[in-house]
């Protein structure tokens, strides 16, 4: 049997495993083989989130400004105003009320907003920020060219707000750096958010600098018009707010043609805004005449009143129970007895009289109220620079025969023991003639009627009267000395007296006097002496007359005190 053949299986051809394709090695990409995409076709294709990205990023930093700002405003605290701009002077009126000085560091009075004239308010607004009604303290345009001005080193820039200054002068130190000026702005805001806008004009208009050393409306008035605030026209607080824009450079108004000349523009200038705005009306405007001005810098006359000052200030301050330099810094006003029409006068007679060569000639004139003590007129010295020694109150005049008709009299206290008195001051010797021009009734002599502050009367004047004559013994002094002649003008008597005679005439004495006035002038000479610092009696000059100078001072003076 044939074996079955059986087929085996076809076997599968044994795989061969595939080659991977060879790679061709990479070659290095030589310059410029592959381009570049441009910039603008990147921003282009990408403008959209760039812009996006921006947006977010400004909004982000609009945030932050904004918090820091609202978390600076939060923070910020409206200070005290710096203790200069607190600081007020103390004035000096006559007895009519006009203008005779000051004394203080700083020429300041404040004033309520009610003594100061619509118009005069109206006229600074129209100079400084016709938007101070309505603004909300600060100026944006203002603002951000001083921040610009401080970043790249500009120049200053101004145009703020009457608020802003009022802080600045006010509130602030005056340094320009950009944390202070933003500071400013900050608390411009919130003072025009927690005051009223007549609270803030008020703190400005006293604060505010005019030129001639003045601080405030109120002392600009009397140093450019001699009038107080309320007494303003509208064409003076018209040229009082064009000042305010550069006063160091128009106080010189009234005596500098050109600076006059620039001011009268300015002037113009607000008004026209006044009108314009109907603050005034067209009629007023029509009628506005540039005012004149008071001539600076003061003349020797201005200079000659310290004599005055020196005394009503000590007088003021004892009254109050104060010194003198807190009586300077309180705010007072001062109202004297003094006559400035008269006391001007007395400087002018009084130069008539030369002194020769080494000598130095002295002339003292008191003018007195009998019965009642107020004194009218006290000249103490040609010039308070050169000498503030005042000769009137503490000068000690050799007497001579001035006292011998007072000599049997048997004065009471405060006169007690005058008569004997070798050399007494023209001040007591005046005193003295009131109380026998007064039937014996002596008033101490006073220099401060009234005293006020902020409207309040605190001190006024009530005679301070003793009898120290019997009346029967006061009687009227006829003759004696050099000659006695009746004056111009009865009842008045004039005695004139001295020490020394013919040409060694020392002192000259001349007091003329009735029930309503006691006139007192004294001239007298004097030269340095063998010792250092000393001084000893000189003789009068012999042309011309002494004797006439002082009786024709005295009659001269009489007759306008009369």
């Amino acid at each position: 049997m044939t074996p079955e053949l059986t087929e085996e299986p076809e076997k599968e051809p044994a795989r061969v495993p595939e080659k991977e394709p060879e790679r061709k090695p990479k070659q290095a990409a030589s310059p410029g083989s592959s381009r570049r995409i441009p910039l603008r076709v990147r921003l282009r294709r990408n403008r959209g989130r760039i812009a996006r990205r921006l947006l977010v990023a400004f909004l982000l930093m609009l945030a932050l400004l904004c918090g820091a700002v609202l978390v600076a405003y939060k923070l910020t605290v409206i200070p005290e105003p710096h203790p200069d701009t607190v600081v007020q002077s103390t004035v000096f009126l006559d007895e009519k009320g006009d203008y005779l000085g000051r004394r203080g560091p700083v020429d300041r009075q404040d004033v309520p907003l009610s003594q100061v004239p619509r118009y005069v308010q109206d006229a600074v607004i129209a100079a400084e920020n016709r938007s101070f009604r309505t603004d909300s303290g600060v100026s944006p345009k203002a603002l951000v060219r001083a921040v610009a001005a401080a970043l790249t080193g500009g120049e200053r820039q101004g145009g703020s707000t009457i608020t802003q200054q009022y802080v600045k002068n006010a509130l602030l130190s005056p340094e320009q750096t950009l944390s202070r000026k933003a500071r400013e702005a900050l608390i411009a805001v919130k003072l025009d958010r927690t005051r009223s806008k007549d609270e803030i004009l008020e703190g400005y208009l006293n604060t505010v600098y005019f030129g001639r050393g003045a601080a405030g409306i109120q002392s600009a008035a009397r140093n450019y018009f001699d009038v107080d605030t309320k007494n303003l026209t509208v064409s003076q607080g018209a040229a009082l707010a064009a000042i305010i824009n550069l006063p160091s450079y128009y106080e010189k108004a009234g005596s500098d043609p050109k600076v006059t000349a620039t001011l009268q523009r300015r002037w113009q200038w607000v008004l026209d805004a006044m009108a314009a705005s109907g603050d005034i009306t067209a009629k007023q405007r029509a009628a506005a005449r540039f005012p004149a001005f008071r001539f600076y810098p003061p003349g020797a006359t201005d200079g000659q009143r310290q004599y005055l000052i020196d005394v009503a200030a000590k007088e003021a301050a004892d009254r109050l129970g104060i010194t003198e330099d807190e009586l300077a810094r309180g705010g007072y006003t001062v109202r004297t007895t003094f006559d400035l029409t008269l006391q001007d006068a007395t400087a002018e007679l009084a130069k008539g009289q030369k002194a020769g060569k080494g000598v130095r000639l002295h002339t003292a004139v008191v003018g007195m109220d009998p019965g009642d003590g107020a004194v009218r007129v006290l000249y103490g010295g040609s010039d308070y620079a050169r000498q503030p020694f005042n000769d009137a109150v503490s000068g000690a005049v050799e007497a001579g025969s001035a006292l011998t008709p007072l000599a049997g009299m048997r004065f009471g206290a405060p006169l007690t023991g005058l008569p004997k008195t070798a050399a007494p001051t023209p001040l007591k010797l005046t005193s003295a003639y009131a109380a026998v021009a007064a039937d014996g009734m002596y008033a101490a002599p006073y220099t401060v009627a009234r005293i006020t502050r902020d409207g309040r009367t605190v001190w006024s004047a009530h005679p301070d009267r003793h009898r120290v004559l019997p009346e029967q013994a006061a009687i009227p002094v006829q003759g004696g000395g050099f000659r006695a002649t009746p004056a111009a003008g009865p009842p008045a008597h004039l005695f004139t007296a001295g020490a020394g005679g013919g040409v060694t005439r020392r002192t000259v004495w001349t007091v003329a006097y009735d029930a309503r006035l006691t006139l007192t002038v004294a001239l007298f000479a004097d030269k340095p002496g063998t010792k250092k610092d000393t001084v000893v009696p000189a003789q009068l000059p012999t042309s011309p007359s002494p004797t006439e100078f002082t009786e024709q001072t005295a009659t001269q003076l009489w007759g306008r005190l009369r």
